[in-house]
């Protein structure tokens, strides 16, 4: 690391000098540690010696586990020594401060991402006042001990029944300590699926994009969400025709300049100009939700989920590699950006992220639904692996979401039992730890604070998790929702091995959120599939802008398939039928 940190270590002293940085908890180490490379940043010498450049953090620096053991024998001559190498001692500090901004035990001052997330938090007395209302709302007692008990009630109970049940069970085995999981046998198709499949396809036609658009605009005016920003704006000639094109341009990566060789009524300046001074993230939002409000009128849907049901899960989506935006990331291959979806189990999608390469997914698993403003209000979320971790079952619990992914290579993770004094006749094997009740008891006030925060919109889910989802050795609300999530963790996963149907229905839902992934991407077939935009609220509004158009062509299918819905108002109805 000493050769590219030559290059970078200038810019990096700049920005210790530049930030106010101050310490989440009692232990300020890392402040002084900072301190210390700032005044000796013009140092020349090899080495450094503690006793005259920090007399004062000798007993912390030697005895705190400030940093790993590898970076200790790099950092220090001989372990008995208080001269430490001071290049290696700089990079140490400095990936000290990376760790602790990541994981909220170091804040900076006035800063965006990285500021004290406490500051965001409901005051004491304000949940006071709302902490009984939030109890009904998620039907949870909100006492400690109140709370600490049926948690405990509920794991002893499931834990004893699966346990019970286990010899029973001929879809899970446990070899060698480890839960081995069968494969569910594929259920075939019914015989006459293909002739249906036939019928349909005839029935329906084919329809080139812009004409689903035209139509679906005409049943929902989706054009007067999207008119001038202020009052002082001139309103556009023929909006309909202006934001038809634009979201046809935006919404399947045409461009301008070839949806105006297309649509010779406009211009390439023309179509630019609506989505630079018309359209907002907040705008394409509400056009979303009203698509969706409409799509849950149908009967259909019904019959493919109850609504009760969401799933979240993210695709790639491709970037020029020039792009300062632009991240490589090492699951999918090649640069770009994640676009994340929540899609509901009726196969519409909910809401949409456009997240960074680097980002864990599980850090925005619950905005989508806690910003959710359609009718279709899930309580239920389902992902993949990267949509969990300890933290994100814990905090989805106090927020009153059933957490339910499906998560690969579940051998290797870890059950917890509810007393370190229960045994288990089949399933002992499992279980390698117990809860830590008395912690979840001592910090629940301060994990209720951060949830009754989030339902008032004081921060949000993924500003709090992307605090949590990194290990601190010092920040007790880390722990506090870890040990929580331990609870809720094993619980789900005792249930898992249990029950064949609900891994059925949670296969079945994330199947659901691919299936829309892959038709996202269809529908953005324009420019090879990249997203040309360079600035990040652009691409923002462009997936934005493709979730639209997925809506929209998902609910002309369904208006196309049933030809009328009774539930409808009549004034409401297309004026001419499209079959």
């Amino acid at each position: 690391m000493l050769r590219p940190f030559r290059a970078k270590r200038s810019l990096l002293y700049n920005c210790l000098d530049i930030l106010t940085f101050q310490s989440t908890s009692s232990d300020t180490l890392s402040i002084q540690l900072i301190e210390l490379l700032r005044k000796n940043r013009s140092l020349k010498a090899e080495t450094l010696d503690l006793r005259i450049h920090a007399p004062d953090l000798i007993e912390n620096v030697q005895q705190t586990k400030w940093t790993l053991d590898k970076w200790r024998r790099l950092i220090f001559i001989r372990p008995d020594s208080l001269t430490v190498h001071r290049k290696y001692f700089e990079l140490a500090v400095l990936n000290l401060v990376k760790q602790e901004l990541k994981s909220a035990d170091l804040a900076v001052v006035h800063g965006d991402r990285f500021d004290d997330h406490r500051d965001q938090l409901v005051s004491w007395s304000g949940y006071e006042q709302e902490i009984d209302q939030y109890g009904l709302e998620v039907e949870l007692p909100m006492e400690p001990k109140a709370l600490v008990g049926h948690l405990k009630e509920q794991l002893t109970q499931v834990s004893r029944s699966v346990d019970a049940a286990f010899p029973d069970n001929t879809h899970a085995t446990i070899e060698d300590g480890r839960i081995v999981i069968k494969r569910n046998q594929r259920q075939g198709l019914p015989t006459n699926w293909q002739a249906l499949d036939d019928d349909i396809t005839r029935r329906l036609g084919t329809r080139s994009i812009v004409d689903v658009l035209v139509d679906a605009e005409r049943w929902l005016g989706l054009h007067r969400e999207f008119g001038p920003l202020s009052g002082y704006e001139g309103r556009v000639e023929d909006p309909r025709l202006r934001f038809i094109a634009t979201l046809f341009c935006y919404g399947c990566n045409l461009g301008p300049s070839q949806t105006a060789d297309s649509i010779k009524q406009l211009n390439r300046r023309q179509i630019a100009w609506l989505n630079l001074n018309h359209v907002t993230e907040d705008r394409l939002d509400r056009a979303i939700v009203k698509v969706i409000n409409a799509y849950k009128k149908y009967e259909l849907p019904g019959y493919w989920g109850t609504g009760r049901r969401a799933a979240a899960d993210g695709t790639k989506w491709n970037l020029y590699e020039q792009n300062l935006l632009s991240e490589y990331h090492i699951r999918y291959g090649g640069y770009g950006g994640i676009g994340y979806y929540h899609v509901s189990d009726t196969y519409i999608a909910l809401f949409s992220h456009f997240i960074p390469c680097g980002v864990h997914e599980a850090v925005y698993i619950l905005d989508g639904l806690l910003e959710n403003r359609s009718d279709i209000q899930p309580d239920t979320l389902h992902g993949d692996t990267q949509a969990q971790s300890y933290p994100v079952f814990g905090l989805s619990y106090l927020l009153g979401i059933k957490l339910m992914p499906r998560i690969r290579n579940l051998k290797d993770l870890n059950f917890y039992r509810p007393d370190r004094r229960f045994r288990y006749a089949h399933i002992e094997e499992l279980f390698n730890g117990h809860i830590d009740w008395a912690r979840i008891e001592r910090h629940l006030p301060d994990m209720l604070r951060v949830a009754v925060s989030i339902k008032l919109g004081k921060i949000t889910a993924s500003t709090i998790l992307r605090r949590l989802g990194t290990y601190s050795r010092k920040n007790k609300l880390y722990f506090a929702f870890r040990e929580l999530g331990k609870v809720v963790r094993t619980g789900f996963l005792l249930n898992y091995i249990d029950d064949v149907e609900l891994r059925q229905t949670i296969h079945a839902a994330t199947n659901k959120n691919e299936q829309f992934n892959g038709f996202a991407k269809w529908s953005f077939f324009g420019g090879s599939g990249i997203i040309a935009a360079n600035l990040r609220h652009e691409q923002q509004k462009v997936v934005k802008y493709n979730h639209l158009v997925a809506n929209m062509l998902i609910l002309h299918n369904v208006e196309a398939s049933v030809g009328y819905c009774a539930t409808w108002p009549q004034k409401e109805l297309p004026s001419q039928r499209m079959f």
